[in-house]
């Protein structure tokens, strides 16, 4: 180790209650991996915290020997913040309690949590809060830049169901965050990523939800990509809060519904989901099974749980991944024409343009409330590039960098600072938008040395 002492090392370890990895341990190689695998850093220690005195430790011994570090709760951030080189690597993963009050409908969870971890602990009551669609997603990467999955339309951002926040600083105090303490730091952390400090323990509302709920898939050929984008885009404009319906694009995987003559075809898939009852739900949804010829659809009531690892197998890690991202407030023709134009020359069988549609209670927050500040972002659109070699990174790169240019000039303002790869650090003031400026004052105030600067990261001056 370059920059430590054994004798510092040793130091650390007395009285740190958790485990720590070095280079040359057995578990080092598994335990540096992240998600995306174009991230390959290797860090000289990692810290794998179960309490936030180790936290508040391990914050303290990188700020005596200045030592750059980064901080580990999922590891599924595209951009690979959560790992560096020639640091430490502050790993929150053994951090993973949930506590569910069921009669105030609040859920306490720890940092090391994904999103599979919540989900099973709060829908053993009955209830859940919105998250991504990803249930290897960590949660607490998700809330600090904004979250928003299948619930958001009927309950919000997943920053719009947080009511408390236990954070530690750059200094290293332990304070709590919410409207009543430090509501400085709440509005910042509500967006703002992890520039202003470690989140040892969230504090969600809740919300009735299942368990089970009416969901699934409609697949329709490619060739009416026009005709089924264009009915997407109009049909979710005036949508009920409760329903949400996603549009993907690519190479069908081997879906057990559709025919094997489909498998590996370009399609256009509709993911559907509705928060409420399932009798009313179908009433809904009936309308989109009419936009066209469809190969198939897979439809029915499930465990809310289940649904949340439905596309798990698409997402798996190990595999290389980039991706480019706009907001739209409104899908015109010309965005649609760019999706299926690109849609039809899709570099590897596993890339894919989405659009995620948000809108309804999550466009009823007021911009200045909190740091993420889009709220006229009623579509949200991921360029996911993802490949398995090396040798196909220019290739699938390029598509992704081409396509996002293309539809640049009709996406609306601001951008999800979650989607942002690790080369947009020029995109950190655009994405923020109106909040900048009051962010980077809370910079200046909680980190005025940019302590926490392996991020999407705000300056403080």
């Amino acid at each position: 180790m370059n920059q430590l002492s054994q004798t510092a090392i040793e130091e650390f370890k007395t009285n740190f209650s958790g485990s720590v990895i070095l280079p040359e341990d057995k578990q080092y190689e598994e335990a540096r991996q992240i998600w995306n695998a174009m991230i390959d850093r290797r860090p000289s220690m990692i810290a794998c915290c179960t309490s936030p005195d180790d936290v508040v430790q391990s914050l303290n011994f990188v700020r005596r020997h200045d030592l750059p570090f980064s901080v580990r709760g999922g590891g599924h951030n595209i951009a690979g913040t959560s790992a560096c080189d020639d640091g430490v690597m502050i790993d929150l993963s053994q951090m993973k309690r949930v506590d569910i009050d069921p009669e105030l409908h609040l859920g306490y969870v720890e940092p090391g949590c994904n999103l599979a971890d919540f989900d099973a602990s709060a829908q053993a009551y009955g209830l859940a809060t919105p998250l991504g669609i990803n249930s290897t997603t960590g949660v607490a990467g998700l809330t600090l830049g904004g979250g928003f999955g299948w619930l958001s339309r009927k309950y919000g951002m997943t920053i719009d169901n947080l009511l408390g926040m236990d954070v530690i600083t750059a200094d290293g105090q332990q304070l709590h965050a919410s409207e009543s303490e430090n509501d400085d730091l709440f509005w910042g952390l509500r967006g703002g990523g992890g520039n202003f400090g470690i989140v040892t323990r969230f504090e969600y509302q809740l919300h009735p939800v299942g368990p089970n709920v009416l969901c699934g898939l409609i697949v329709f050929p490619f060739d009416e990509a026009k005709s089924i984008i264009t009915q997407f885009a109009r049909f979710t404009q005036t949508m009920p809060d409760e329903l949400n319906v996603w549009m993907v694009t690519r190479k069908a995987p081997p879906l057990p519904f559709l025919a094997g003559a489909v498998h590996g075809k370009e399609i256009v898939a509709l993911a559907i989901c509705y928060a409420g009852d399932p009798l009313e739900g179908e009433k809904h949804i009936e309308p989109l099974r009419r936009f066209g010829n469809a190969y198939g659809e897979h439809i029915g009531v499930q465990p809310y749980i289940d649904w949340q690892k439905a596309f798990d197998p698409l997402l798996t890690p190990g595999a290389r991944n980039y991706w480019k991202s706009h907001n739209f407030s409104t899908l015109a023709e010309e965005p649609i024409d760019a999706i299926i134009e690109y849609a039809g020359a899709l570099p590897s069988s596993q890339c894919e343009i989405f659009i995620a549609t948000i809108g309804g209670q999550t466009g009823r927050v007021q911009p200045e409330a909190m740091a993420y500040s889009n709220r006229d972002a009623n579509y949200v659109m991921n360029v996911h590039a993802r490949w398995e070699t090396a040798v196909e990174d220019e290739r699938c790169i390029a598509w992704a960098r081409e396509f996002f240019n293309r539809s640049q000039p009709y996406a609306s303002g601001g951008a999800y600072v979650n989607f942002l790869t690790g080369d947009e650090a020029d995109r950190t003031a655009f994405a923020y938008g109106a909040s900048y400026e009051r962010l980077v004052a809370l910079k200046k105030k909680f980190d005025p040395t940019n302590l926490f600067r392996i991020n999407q990261n705000i300056l403080p001056t």
